[in-house]
């Protein structure tokens, strides 16, 4: 029985591989990944180390091309477009989410977080105002002019995320987005993609943490390259759940 699509669909992989080294040497990171992706969701990837879910994330946000297979973004074969193309779709759909931050140091956190909606030709002054109304949610208004070395580690990696989000992207890649965070930041980080989620963004989260899964409406598990599960959560009364607290053991003021 072929399942029916109620909502658009947003990303189709179809027999997907990525295939690293060659001869004796030769490994597959995806082999053979089939995956359907409707608007709106909130999907989380799971599995242990070296199982694909990074290259699957680069793949996805175009940072990376697959060996074979078919990946179509909005009915599109991304492999038929141009470079030009797909740094455009970087620019203005894809929102990246990464464990690791690369903030320009001299430049303010404000200024930071305002450097992507320079490509748009926005002018300056509206650009620092969507970048504070940005920081604000992340509780980070107070340190809008702020260098990132006056900031821990937490609040830098908050200002990275804030800065992918800023351009309002419809689709948004997150590899261990609480990975380096406290439970309170976590908590903070969570539900802001969780409010994005409610506004029909389409999230895809890549992370070692079960914990986070309490967000996601689909959870995917990976295995050597492949998908091992893939399972719907049924959609929560939102009224009457409590989230689960997100940290890690780890205390201290971000």
């Amino acid at each position: 029985m072929v399942k029916k699509h109620t909502k658009p669909i947003v990303i189709k992989l179809k027999e997907l591989k990525k295939r690293y080294g060659i001869g004796n040497a030769e490994h597959y990171a995806l082999d053979g990944v089939d995956l359907i992706i409707e608007k709106g969701e909130f999907i989380a990837v799971m599995g242990p180390s070296g199982c694909g879910k990074t290259t699957l994330l680069n793949i996805l946000g175009l940072l990376d091309r697959p060996t074979d297979g078919d990946y179509l973004l909005d009915g599109k074969a991304v492999e038929e477009l141009s470079s030009a193309h797909h740094a455009r779709i970087r620019s203005e759909q894809i929102g990246f989410v990464f464990q690791n931050f690369n903030l320009v140091p001299r430049i303010s956190v404000i200024e930071n977080v305002a450097l992507p909606l320079t490509y748009k030709g926005m002018r300056k002054m509206k650009r620092l105002k969507e970048a504070s109304r940005v920081l604000k949610n992340f509780h980070l208004q107070e340190r809008e002019y702020y260098m990132p070395a006056q900031l821990s580690g937490g609040q830098n990696q908050r200002v990275a995320i804030a800065r992918a989000l800023v351009n309002n992207p419809s689709i948004i890649l997150a590899d261990e987005p609480t990975g380096n965070l406290d439970s309170r930041a976590s908590h903070i980080v969570m539900e802001e993609l969780s409010d994005l989620h409610r506004r029909g963004n389409t999230i895809i989260m890549v992370t070692h943490n079960p914990k986070l899964t309490t967000y996601a409406s689909r959870v995917i598990h990976m295995l050597d390259g492949k998908i091992a599960s893939d399972t719907k959560i049924p959609v929560k009364d939102e009224s009457k759940t409590e989230k689960i607290p997100l940290g890690h053991g780890r205390k201290g003021k971000e």
